[in-house]
């Protein structure tokens, strides 16, 4: 079109073009990288949630797009997010040991089994001792998380002593629990969660090591049937929600504000939350389905503790080696944290 054209248009229609280029200067879409499917609870009731809340506080102009498939593997989206690949991205600190040792305490046995009051205190805890560590750098936090205590889990039998334990197949996820189940006699087999169903059927493993929730949600409860629980948790894992630090740079300072006012804090016990309303589901489902559950017994615990010990010890050693100040504070600070807000 001319300029001559141009000068014949009313002064309105100017206007209402000015307007809509504005609202799109303004308005932003950020990509979620998910590696869950959309019918798991982290998709339908956390992260679909967490992008309707984005969208109204920012009163439409930031908006988030789950992708409809994850851009990599569980382990790639630290980096998917870092290297701005991906927008948004979450995933488990587990998948990268050596990397995030700082994390290690909050996956330890008797990290509590209350999940909103862990996520909130390791959220808190970061923020005190870690949100410098040249660990997290690139990106920007928006969330962390545990899941409420791992257990453990048998295809055939009640595991509720040492000597019940010694010489069986575990599948497991992370040094921490390999330390712990080779401490305790058993063999470890490393697997993602997702490959738990078909190496029990095949007879590669006897048993698996997940939060009771995952047993239903991974589809579990009939070739895992016996579930040995422990008080405390026999172990938990750390996971985050994470923006690239570039991409939240360009945003808009109201929409920085707007967004970190339901991230941090708020977002990590959203994340908790979701996981302490799947545990009783999980509970009474699996029961229905002829499961059986056992505490672990005092014994058992009293070897786990042991454990726990040493492996702390060696892990002030490693987190003062990997730059933290103060490890034992570090540990100390969370457990008072989670302490309180669970009401112990």
């Amino acid at each position: 079109m001319t300029k001559a054209a141009f000068s014949f248009l009313p002064t309105s229609v100017f206007a209402v073009a000015t307007t809509l280029i504005g609202t799109q200067a303004i308005a932003q879409s950020l990509t979620v990288s998910s590696w869950v499917p959309p019918t798991h609870f982290i998709h339908t009731d956390f992260l679909v949630p967490f992008a309707e809340q984005v969208a109204q506080v920012t009163e439409g102009r930031v908006t988030l797009n789950i992708l409809p498939a994850p851009l990599g593997g569980p382990a790639q989206h630290w980096e998917l997010a870092r290297n701005g690949i991906a927008d948004i991205t979450w995933g488990n600190f587990t998948y990268e040991p050596e990397r995030f040792i700082p994390m290690w305490f909050a996956e330890f046995p008797n990290a509590g089994t209350n999940a909103e009051a862990q996520s909130v205190a390791l959220w808190r805890a970061y923020e005190e001792y870690l949100a410098d560590d040249p660990a997290f750098a690139g990106v920007k936090m928006l969330g962390l998380g545990l899941f409420g205590g791992g257990q453990l889990h048998h295809g055939a039998r009640a595991i509720t002593t040492p000597a019940d334990i010694a010489n069986q197949k575990f599948r497991m996820g992370g040094p921490i629990q390999e330390r712990m189940l080779t401490a305790l006699g058993a063999v470890p087999v490393a697997a993602p969660a997702t490959r738990a169903y078909e190496m029990l059927e095949s007879g590669v493993i006897d048993g698996s090591l997940h939060p009771v929730e995952s047993v239903m949600n991974f589809r579990l409860e009939g070739v895992l049937t016996h579930h040995t629980i422990f008080p405390n948790g026999f172990y938990d894992a750390t996971f985050f929600v994470a923006m690239n630090e570039g991409r939240w740079n360009r945003l808009s300072e109201a929409d920085r504000n707007a967004i970190a006012a339901i991230t941090g804090e708020v977002l990590s016990g959203a994340w908790g939350r979701n996981f302490d309303q799947q545990h009783p589901v999980a509970v009474e489902k699996l029961t229905a389905a002829g499961n059986s559950f056992s505490d672990a017994s005092e014994e058992l615990i009293g070897a786990v503790n042991a454990i726990y010990d040493d492996m702390v010890a060696d892990w002030i050693v490693a987190a003062q080696g990997a730059g933290v100040a103060d490890p034992a504070a570090l540990l100390s600070f969370y457990q008072a944290s989670y302490a309180e807000l669970a009401g112990e």
